[in-house]
Formats: C-alpha cells, sequence, structure tokens
C-alpha cells in the first residue's frame, strides 16, 4: 500500500452519529440490502462519470469500460466493491461521508416505523445508502480517486462506525473508488461467492453495466495460486431496451425501487417505445405511496434522462407537468444532443412533444387503474388525490381527461371518502338534472350539515362535498364535465332548472311578492352588513343562510389569502331567509323596531357561523342573545 499523509482524524456529524447507531444497532433483520445500497451507488458513480466525459472525455484517463466488481476474502473476512466511477476527491470523502442533509437525516428519522424490514428499505430513499454498509462491518475503508486528478490525490477513509472517522492522502492509479468492508463476527456468510452472487441477481440485475464477481479458475502449471477470472453476473442491459414481452413483473418492480429508492412495490407502469417522427423509449412508474417530499415544489423530481442509452441527468423536469410530479421512471431519448443541458430541455421544441405523449400516457394508465382496479385507485387518490387537482390549472389540454380522474366526498357517503367520480356522479343524477352541483368547506361535518343542502335532501339530489383547502381555487378553473356546468349551492341565486316544477316556482314567486315589507324591513335593519336580502328557495329547516355573490371570493379562498397575508377583496353576503319559518314569522310580526334589529342581527350572525365563517363583532352577537334571553325568562 502507498504512503499516506495529511492524515488527520474528523468527528461524525451528530445526524450521522445516531444514524450510524440506528444501523449499527436496529437495522438488521433485512442485512443484505448493503449490497443493494452500495452497488446502487457505485452506479450513479459511473453514470456522473459517463455524463461529465461527454464534455471532459480526458476524465475516462484511457479506459472506457465502466463496470463495478465485488470481490471477497473468506479468510480476512472482507467483502470489496469497486467502480471506476467519478470517484471522491478528499473534501468529497470528507463532505458525502461525513454530513448528511440535515433534512434528509430528520426525514429520515421521523418517517422510521418501527418495523426492521420496513425501515431498512427506506435507507435509499433518503440518501444515506452508504452507511447501511455497518450493517454488517464494523470497519469500512474507503480508498477513491475523482476522475481526472493526479495519481497522488487519492484518499483513504476509514471508520469504525463510531463517533470519528480517520482521511487520509494516498496514492491511487486508478479512477473511481473501492470500498472495503470488514465484517463483524457472525457475518461471513456475506464473503461467499453464492451469496453474493444471489444477492445481486435478486437487487440489481437491471443495473445497466457489468456487475462482475471473480471466477475461481485451475491455477497454471507451476503458480501457487489459482488465477482470478471475472465474470459478469447480471443482465447488464438496460430495462428499458428490452422487448416487454421478455420482462417480468418483477423485474419491473425491482427496476422501480432502484430508481425510486422505495421498498414497496409501484401501483402500476407503462413501457413504451416510440418510432417514426421522434424516437425514444419510455418507463413510467405510479408510487404506491407518496414520497415524504411531495407537498415542497421545489423538491427534486422529474424523470432519469438517457440519450442513446447515456445516462444524462437525474431529476429531468421537462417531460412531465408538475401535478405529475410523483411519478418516476427513465426516459431515452434518440433525438436530443448528448451535450443537453436542463436550460436546453425547457425550450427544445422536441420536448414539448414528448411531455404531451408522456403525459397522455400516465393520465391512460390512471383511467386504467380506475377502471379496473377502483380499491388500488382509491389508495392512490389518498396518496397523490391533492396534487392531482392542480392539473385542471395547470394542464388545460387535458382537463376533461384529469377531470375524470378526480373524486370526492359527497351527500350520498357517510364517511367523508373521496370515492365518488364525476362520470358516476352524473350517471346517478336525477332525470332533467343538468348541472353538477357542489358545495365547499372546512370540514366534512361542517359542509355535510350545512343549510345550503337542505333543498337537495328534500328533493333527493346528490351535492359534492368540497373539503380540500385547494378546492375552491380548483372549482375556479373546472367550468363544466361531459357537457354539465358546475354550480356552486352557496353561490348567487340558486335555481334548480328543470328540477323544480312549474308549480314550485310559481309558488316561491307568489311567497317573494308577499314578502318584500319584510324583505326592505331586514335590508335597513342589517345596512352595509350584506349586499341583498332575498327570500330563499334553498331552505327548508333553518331560518336563514348567507350565500356569496357570483363574482365574490368564497370563505375558502378568503381564508387562504389572509393567512399568506395577502390583501382580500371587500364583499358582501346575501342574506336569505326562509319564509316558512318560525323565527322568521315571528320577525315579521315584530313591532318594535329596536328588538326586529337585534333579532335580525341574531340570525345573521347564526347564518355566518352555520357557513363556518368568524364572526366580525362577537361581543355584539353576545350582547343580543343575552338580552333576548332575559327577555324570554322575564
Amino acid at each position: 500500500m502507498s504512503v499516506e499523509t495529511q492524515k488527520e482524524t474528523l468527528g461524525f456529524q451528530t445526524e450521522v452519529k445516531q444514524l450510524l447507531h440506528l444501523m449499527i444497532h436496529s437495522l438488521y433483520s433485512n442485512k443484505e440490502i448493503f449490497l443493494r445500497e452500495l452497488i446502487s451507488n457505485a452506479s450513479d458513480a459511473v453514470d456522473k462519470l459517463r455524463f461529465e466525459a461527454l464534455a471532459k472525455p480526458e476524465l475516462l484517463e484511457g479506459g472506457a469500460e465502466l463496470k463495478i466488481r465485488v470481490s471477497f476474502d473468506k479468510d480476512a473476512k472482507t467483502v470489496t466493491l469497486e467502480d471506476n466511477g467519478i470517484g471522491m476527491s478528499r473534501e468529497d470523502a470528507i463532505t458525502h461521508l461525513g454530513t448528511i442533509a440535515k433534512s434528509g437525516t430528520a426525514d429520515f428519522m421521523k418517517h422510521l416505523t418501527g418495523d426492521q424490514k420496513k425501515d431498512s428499505h427506506l435507507i435509499g430513499q433518503f440518501g444515506v445508502g452508504f452507511y447501511s454498509a455497518f450493517i454488517v462491518a464494523d470497519k469500512v475503508d474507503v480508498f477513491s480517486r475523482r476522475a481526472g486528478s493526479a495519481a497522488s490525490e487519492g484518499v483513504h477513509w476509514s471508520s469504525r462506525g463510531e463517533g470519528n472517522f480517520e482521511v487520509a492522502t494516498i496514492d491511487k492509479a486508478e479512477r473511481g473508488t473501492r470500498i472495503v468492508l470488514h465484517l463483524k463476527s457472525g457475518e461471513d456468510e456475506f464473503a461467499d461467492g453464492w451469496r453474493l452472487r444471489n444477492i445481486i441477481k435478486k437487487y440489481s440485475d437491471h443495473i445497466a453495466l457489468p456487475i462482475e464477481l471473480p471466477k475461481e479458475v485451475a491455477a497454471a502449471e507451476g503458480e501457487e495460486k489459482p488465477a482470478v477470472e471475472w465474470e459478469t453476473v447480471n443482465r447488464a442491459s438496460a430495462l428499458w431496451t428490452r422487448p416487454r414481452t421478455e420482462i417480468k413483473d418483477e423485474e419491473y418492480q425491482e427496476f422501480y425501487k432502484h430508481i425510486a429508492h422505495d421498498f414497496e412495490n409501484p401501483l402500476s407502469w407503462s413501457h413504451n417505445k416510440v418510432e417514426g417522427k421522434l424516437e425514444y423509449s419510455s418507463l413510467l412508474y405510479v408510487p404506491s405511496r407518496a414520497p415524504f417530499d411531495l407537498y415542497q415544489r421545489e423538491a427534486p423530481k422529474g424523470l432519469k434522462l438517457y440519450v442513446q442509452r447515456v445516462f444524462v441527468m437525474d431529476q429531468a423536469e421537462s417531460f412531465l407537468p408538475l401535478y405529475l410530479r410523483f411519478i418516476k421512471g427513465v426516459v431515452d431519448s434518440n433525438d436530443l444532443s448528448l451535450n443537453v443541458s436542463r436550460e436546453i430541455l425547457q425550450k427544445d421544441p422536441i420536448i414539448d412533444s414528448m411531455k404531451s405523449a408522456l403525459t397522455k400516457r400516465v393520465l391512460d394508465m390512471l383511467e386504467k387503474l380506475a377502471k379496473n382496479e377502483p380499491e388500488q385507485y382509491k389508495g392512490f387518490w389518498k396518496n397523490f388525490g391533492q396534487v392531482m387537482k392542480e392539473g385542471p390549472a395547470e394542464d388545460f389540454a387535458n382537463k376533461e381527461k384529469i377531470a375524470g380522474l378526480l373524486r370526492f366526498a359527497s351527500t350520498s357517503g357517510d364517511d367523508g371518502e373521496q370515492v365518488v367520480g364525476l362520470a358516476e356522479y352524473l350517471a346517478r343524477a336525477k332525470e332533467g338534472q343538468d348541472k353538477i352541483y357542489y358545495l365547499t368547506g372546512e370540514t366534512y361535518a361542517q359542509v355535510k350539515n350545512s343549510p345550503h343542502l337542505e333543498v337537495f335532501r328534500k328533493k333527493g339530489i346528490e351535492v359534492l362535498l368540497l373539503t380540500d383547502r385547494i378546492d375552491e381555487w380548483l372549482m375556479s378553473y373546472l367550468s363544466d364535465f361531459d357537457g354539465k356546468s358546475f354550480v356552486d349551492v352557496a353561490r348567487g341565486d340558486l335555481d334548480l332548472g328543470n328540477l323544480d316544477s312549474e308549480e314550485d316556482k310559481k309558488a316561491a314567486e307568489e311567497v317573494a311578492k308577499a314578502k318584500e315589507g319584510l324583505v326592505e324591513r331586514l335590508k335597513t335593519a342589517l345596512g352595509e352588513s350584506v349586499a341583498e336580502v332575498r327570500v330563499s328557495h334553498r331552505l327548508t329547516d333553518s331560518p336563514a343562510i348567507l350565500a356569496i355573490g357570483e363574482q365574490d371570493l368564497g370563505l375558502q379562498m378568503r381564508q387562504i389569502l389572509e393567512a399568506s397575508g395577502q390583501k382580500v377583496p371587500d364583499s358582501k353576503p346575501i342574506f336569505e331567509f326562509n319564509p316558512a319559518h318560525p323565527l322568521i314569522e315571528k320577525l315579521d310580526n315584530e313591532q318594535s323596531d329596536e328588538r326586529f334589529g337585534d333579532l335580525s342581527h341574531i340570525l345573521f350572525d347564526q347564518a355566518a357561523l352555520a357557513a363556518g365563517d368568524s364572526l366580525k363583532d362577537p361581543a355584539a352577537y353576545v350582547r343580543r342573545l343575552n338580552k333576548l334571553l332575559v327577555e324570554l325568562s322575564a
């Protein structure tokens, strides 16, 4: 071994210490995953070299045959993994092996379940795969040199997985990284060719470069030791380049776990090859659960991009719209340049065509899942429904298709589950119904018990109940579906069209005319609090409600804007009263203007509370209510 210089001992970051303790003492039920993680890291290092060598061919240093080698020594109880990828400098080793991004560690710790097998599978997802080596090793040595640097600039990193690590400068002739695991007592099973071969076939068969194991052959005459030959133990061909008929479901699933760093199988996948004006292959996956950073819109996302089977970049986000950011997969193009950049991707017309086709393919895959596997789609919606609701605003061309994939709670259910699709809603609509009715609110209990639904219950008309914070914003982009327009039952002057009989309409007109005097008295009493007062056609049980003007913001949007510190446009509600309610009859007969005013304001405030709004002057409401209670008890 070459002489070590500039040797120093450094302490691990606190988060790494916590992680190492977990690896060493807790995650031991699925030990073999250490090899999957180290091979995955080595594959990434080779991909990075391929990419950087496009601009700087000299980084290949004359050795363009890229590979990973795994070997073992039964006597020394070691397993060695070596790649000829990009390698690390001294600074890289200290940074990458001594620290972890704090958010990654915190999220990793937060997502632990206590189930060792599941927790061990989380390792790769949070970028902490290297430390899985300490599940089976009590000492790890890393020898590395960054491609393009001098042989004298190699680095030796070493640690026993405790509080610190050593780092020294060494001579290293070959670029890349060699990791030597000194196995713990009792872990000798991994210093075995048959065991390593099986692990590689199980987890890494899809890796698109050779993974080699030593194959012992008979010694030549006069030689003491048999010569070592290497044999490739994985397929070493890109999965997406093979015909679909030759690929088993298990292979698709393992490849997904590799690219997504997920431990669960995907819900669905689509493998496609396009030939003609554009030539590319794609392999797209729908995950079965949401990643921890799904709602961080700036988090890394996108597909792995290859150009003519050469890896170009991770998280190429130009191929799918943002509302499909949870989709994982690869796209391999024959039409793009090998030196393509993120900036070029944003402007290239080829990308627009591919994005349009890939988006349609994902939506088709989700339609198929919803139709053929409704229970699985229910799980998908729980995980990704709110993100899908961003779609109609972002992707106008596919608005109808996305709308068909949306799911809502409705008055036909009693548990608030979002399971009703728009096609299903229309299929069971009342005869003559030409609208899709909905109501937004903060909670399911609030909207389900809203007075706005009273006339719909009476007539047996189903109403969609929307309680996600994004819903009112969503509905501002959805005007219709399958030729039927959406109607907010709390907005404007409700018109049930053909669902109201001529007799009902005539009776309503007569009542409105008869109560014109009461309308004027209420306008005077409520004054600036309301935009309008009118007789309600929505109520059967409640005395009054507040309706929203056609062009006004709803309560949900107002609360979102206020919470974000934005100025909310002034608007006043419409006060509607139920002329058949005993309280309204009592109000109509009230002779005292002062008492009439107090009762009017109490009804107004109660209607605001029923709508989920807060009172502008709670003290005045309490004062009026107490005054009324005292009068009643006198």
